[in-house]
C-alpha cells in the first residue's frame, strides 16, 4: 500500500506552500516555475537536487567586510542564514535545520564556533540520507560529546546525559519502551571518549580510549552483551518503538496535524527498509495533508530567510544576530537539549521581534517624498506595489481587503496640499510592513 498523494490543483499557491515547508520560501517567480512541473516533479526536484550553487552576493557584515564564522561573534548565525537565503538545495538546508533542532546542540555549552560549524556540516552531509549513519556520526561528534558530557562518561564514573537523550529525544520518545536501568546500562556502553589539547596547534583531539570504556556485560532492552557506543545506537534503532517515533516527529516538521494510522504505518514501512529518510520525506511532501491541512507558523529563521529571498536581498548586516534572538531563534543556540518550542514562535515577546525583523528587512526599500519613485495616491496601486516588492506572495482576499481598507483610510485626508505628496509613500511603507507581518505571511 502506498501513501496517498495529493491530487488537487497544483498551482502557484500550492507550490509556495511546498517551498516554505520544504525550504525557505520562493524567490520571485520561483513558485510559478515550480507549479509548471506538477506535484511529482516539483517534489522530485527538492528531494533529489543537483550540486549546490549559492546564488547571489557573498554575505557581509555592516562595514562591508566578509564574515568570519569561526571567530567573530554572531558570524556563525549570519553564515548559516546566508546559506538559507542563497541555497539552490532548499530541502537539504531545511533538513539541516530540522536535524539541528532534533539533536539540539548549543554553543552555550560547547564553547567553540568551529566545532559547531563542523557539526553543522555533518548534519548537511546526512540531511537526506540514512538516519542510522547520522545517529552514529552525531554520537561521537565533538560538539555533541562536549554538549552532553560524552567526554566525562568513563567506566569509573558513568555519565547518563547522552544515554538518556539518545532514547528520550533522539530515537524513542519520553518513556517509550525504556527504563532507568536501560539509561544506566546505555551510559556504560557509551563510555570511552576523551579529548586532549594538541600543544602548539591550538586544536582539540577527540578519540576513543579503551582504558576509559566499560567492557563488561550489560543488559539493554532485555538483551545481554558487551555493548559499546555503536551497539547503543543500533539497539535504539532496532527497538520496535523507534520507527513510529521517527515518522511522527519527522512528519511534524512539515505538517501540523498528526498522520492518520494508515499513513503512519506506510511511512514506517518505508523507513524500516534501510533507515533512509529520503523516501519518507518524498511521501510526506506528496501527501494531501500538506496541501489541504491547516497552516503552520514559520520558524523565525525560515521567516527571515524567506523574506530576504523574496526581496532579493542578501545578508548584509550583523543585526540579524540580535534580531534572530529577539524573534526567538538564534542559530547554534537552541534553548536546551529539547530544541526550540514551536509553541513559542508567536507570542507577545517573539512577535515584537518579528515586527523588528520585518522593519529591518524592508528598510533599504523604504519610500519617501524626497527619494525613490513617486507613489501614486491610489490604494490599489500601493497594495499591488507592496506585493511586488516581496515577490508577489499569495494572500487571501480578506487580507488584501484589509490592506486596501487601511490604505484608503490613511489616504482619505491626503488629496490636496503637501499631504497629497507626503502621505502616499508613508502609507506604502506601512502597507509593506503590515503585509509581511500579517498572518498570511507569518504562516504557510
Amino acid at each position: 500500500m502506498a501513501t496517498p498523494a495529493y491530487t488537487g490543483p497544483f498551482g502557484k499557491a500550492q507550490a509556495e506552500r511546498l517551498l516554505w515547508r520544504a525550504g525557505f520560501g520562493p524567490r520571485p517567480g520561483e513558485a510559478a516555475r515550480l507549479a509548471k512541473l506538477g506535484l511529482d516533479e516539483a517534489v522530485r526536484s527538492l528531494v533529489r537536487p543537483g550540486p549546490e550553487k549559492l546564488v547571489g552576493p557573498e554575505p557581509k557584515e555592516d562595514r562591508g567586510r566578509p564574515l568570519a564564522p569561526v571567530d567573530a561573534y554572531g558570524h556563525d548565525h549570519l553564515w548559516w542564514l546566508d546559506r538559507m537565503v542563497r541555497t539552490s538545495r532548499p530541502l537539504v538546508e531545511r533538513m539541516t535545520l530540522v536535524w539541528h533542532d532534533w539533536f539540539a546542540t548549543s554553543n552555550a555549552g560547547v564553547g567553540s564556533q568551529r566545532l559547531m560549524l563542523q557539526q553543522n556540516a555533518l548534519l548537511r552531509r546526512h540531511a537526506l540520507g540514512s538516519f542510522r549513519e547520522l545517529l552514529l556520526a552525531l554520537t561521537v561528534d565533538p560538539a555533541m560529546l562536549l554538549w552532553l558530557s560524552g567526554t566525562e562518561n568513563t567506566r569509573r564514573s558513568p555519565n547518563e546525559n547522552y544515554a538518556r537523550e539518545l532514547m528520550e529525544l533522539f530515537t524513542l520518545g519520553e518513556g517509550n519502551g525504556y527504563t532507568e536501568r536501560d539509561v544506566r546500562e546505555q551510559a556504560r556502553a557509551l563510555t570511552g571518549w576523551r579529548y586532549t589539547w594538541r600543544r602548539g596547534a591550538g586544536a582539540v583531539d577527540f578519540r576513543f580510549d579503551r582504558e576509559r570504556h566499560d567492557p563488561g556485560m550489560k543488559v539493554i532492552f532485555g538483551r545481554r552483551g558487551t555493548f559499546d557506543w555503536r551497539d547503543a545506537c543500533n539497539l535504539c534503532l532496532q527497538h520496535p518503538r523507534h520507527p513510529r517515533f521517527l515518522v511522527e516527529k519527522l512528519w511534524g516538521a512539515f505538517v501540523p496535524v498528526p498522520p492518520d494510522e494508515a499513513t503512519r504505518a506506510e511511512l514506517e514501512r518505508l523507513y524500516r527498509t534501510d533507515y533512509r529518510v529520503r523516501p519518507v520525506l518524498e511521501a510526506i511532501l506528496r501527501h494531501p495533508a500538506l496541501y489541504t491541512g491547516p497552516r503552520m507558523v514559520k520558524p523565525p529563521a525560515v521567516y527571515l530567510a524567506g523574506l530576504l529571498r523574496g526581496l532579493g536581498r542578501g545578508v548584509d548586516t550583523a543585526s540579524w544576530v540580535w534580531l534572530g534572538g529577539m524573534a526567538g531563534q538564534r542559530l547554534f543556540y537552541p534553548p536546551d537539549v529539547a530544541g526550540w518550542d514551536d509553541g513559542r514562535w508567536l507570542d507577545t515577546a517573539t512577535f515584537r521581534g518579528r515586527w523588528a525583523v520585518a522593519n529591518y528587512a524592508l528598510s533599504p526599500y523604504s519610500l519617501s517624498d524626497r527619494r525613490g519613485p513617486t507613489v501614486p495616491n491610489d490604494p490599489e496601486a500601493i497594495v499591488a506595489g507592496a506585493l511586488r516588492v516581496v515577490g508577489e506572495p499569495t494572500i487571501r482576499p480578506e487580507t488584501r481587503e484589509l490592506l486596501l481598507r487601511f490604505a484608503r483610510s490613511s489616504l482619505a485626508g491626503a488629496r490636496t496640499g503637501w499631504k497629497a505628496k507626503a502621505y502616499p509613500p508613508l502609507v506604502a511603507n506601512a502597507v509593506r510592513q503590515l503585509l509581511v507581518t500579517s498572518p498570511d505571511y507569518q504562516t504557510c
